[in-house]
């Protein structure tokens, strides 16, 4: 469907988006799940297809016409992500298949010693603080976390006090995926260079609801999963700035990965190539870009306000709700995109198959892969609802109706 410019979309315009999304003609159920992983327009799906039907070559060898023509697409989906995150120069783009991926090649890259400190914040996602106990217990650097308050928002004046001259790098989520908190990163960046720190951030969960500018941020590292931002599974990006992706050592090696290769040596080859080993997922990388301009069309701007109107919504619809209590902060305006609570009486899963039951409401259950959060707080999970773009009042009205019912029928109190 034709795109009406950013500048001039309303409510009305945001509502026909969900169209746009095939699962929601043959769905029924409200999807509240974005935090792990969004649903996909019909556009994402057609540039996935048309990978396969028209040109399912390999890229970047070949010189027949195929082979040129994923090789271009593969060129454009660089553009696009630098462009859409205010990057300096494509090449500085890796794609990977996940944050995870991403994260695990900076931290196991950077070459760290015996002594060298970690500083991350106390609600990270297991993908940013195991790599750093593993580094921790195989070659002796340190980790610390700065504490946040007791609801979970960043305290900038705990972060300074964390630092020191022994810090290496820095490694923190721009947006919780549990509290939805977001931190002060290009604050958090000057502050950390001037201790000489490298910087990483997980933009897992902001890069699909904030405009971000990664020049102004000034961040060493960014990664994301573009599963969370309208496109195919199984793919993310990494993005290194100028100098830092050559300072790191390469997680795989063969092909895609090397110059010339002798019986005795071999060279590497530029980044990103030297980052991207073996055959990629091709149509994973169109549908990448896709989704990119998709969300270029709606605005990010759009996005952002969306998401905050309905989850403002959410949260004021649940909140004489018996029983309920929020993990994060329960103003609102403190939050991006997710409200994760819990019912007094009942598990976070049975109050997720209860919601399924009772009106197909899909949301996620559990730590939310944030462990070390839930239990130095002595919390044993959370419900976690988290609304998109595609999204309305009419989900969230469902939502409550039926939470509310699960609070009074099966709650505790």
């Amino acid at each position: 469907m034709p795109f009406i410019k950013p500048a001039v979309w309303s409510i009305m315009d945001m509502e026909s988006l969900r169209k746009d999304f095939p699962t929601m003609a043959t769905d029924k159920g409200v999807y509240l799940d974005s935090s792990c992983q969004s649903l996909r327009p019909q556009q994402v799906i057609d540039a996935v297809t048309e990978y396969y039907t028209k040109y399912p070559a390999c890229g970047g060898r070949s010189v027949h016409h195929m082979s040129n023509e994923v090789s271009v697409r593969v060129d454009e989906t660089r553009e696009a992500f630098c462009r859409f995150l205010g990057g300096e120069d494509p090449s500085h783009f890796v794609f990977t298949r996940n944050t995870t991926e991403a994260l695990n090649a900076v931290a196991f890259g950077l070459g760290l010693k015996k002594g060298d400190a970690v500083v991350t914040t106390d609600v990270e996602h297991n993908s940013n603080y195991v790599p750093w106990l593993r580094l921790r217990d195989t070659v002796g650097s340190t980790l610390r976390h700065t504490p946040s308050g007791e609801d979970g928002v960043f305290d900038i004046e705990a972060f300074k006090q964390t630092m020191g001259r022994d810090v290496k790098v820095v490694s923190v989520g721009q947006v919780s995926n549990v509290t939805g908190c977001e931190v002060p990163v290009k604050e958090v960046v000057e502050i950390a260079h001037d201790y000489g720190s490298v910087v990483i951030v997980d933009g897992s969960q902001a890069a699909p609801h904030l405009s971000v500018d990664l020049c102004d941020m000034g961040a060493d590292f960014y990664a994301l999963s573009v599963h969370k931002m309208l496109g195919p599974s199984g793919m993310g990006v990494l993005y290194g700035r100028p100098g830092m992706l050559e300072e790191l050592s390469l997680p795989n090696y063969g092909g895609g990965t090397v110059g010339l290769v002798t019986y005795d040596s071999f060279t590497v080859a530029p980044v990103p190539d030297r980052f991207e080993a073996g055959l990629q997922d091709y149509a994973g990388i169109i549908g990448s870009k896709a989704a990119v301009e998709y969300l270029e069309r709606v605005g990010m701007d759009n996005i952002r306000r969306r998401d905050s109107e309905l989850l403002e919504y959410m949260m004021s619809s649940v909140e004489d709700v018996k029983g309920l209590s929020v993990v994060g902060p329960s103003d609102p305006s403190l939050r991006r995109s997710v409200f994760s609570f819990n019912i007094e009486g009942l598990g976070a899963h049975d109050v997720a198959m209860m919601l399924d039951s009772m009106d197909g409401i899909m949301i996620r259950s559990g730590m939310h892969c944030a462990h070390s959060y839930f239990d130095s707080r002595g919390i044993h999970g959370s419900a976690r609802a988290s609304v998109y773009l595609y999204n309305n009042r009419q989900d969230i009205d469902r939502f409550a109706a039926a939470v509310k019912k699960v609070a009074e029928t099966f709650g505790g109190l």
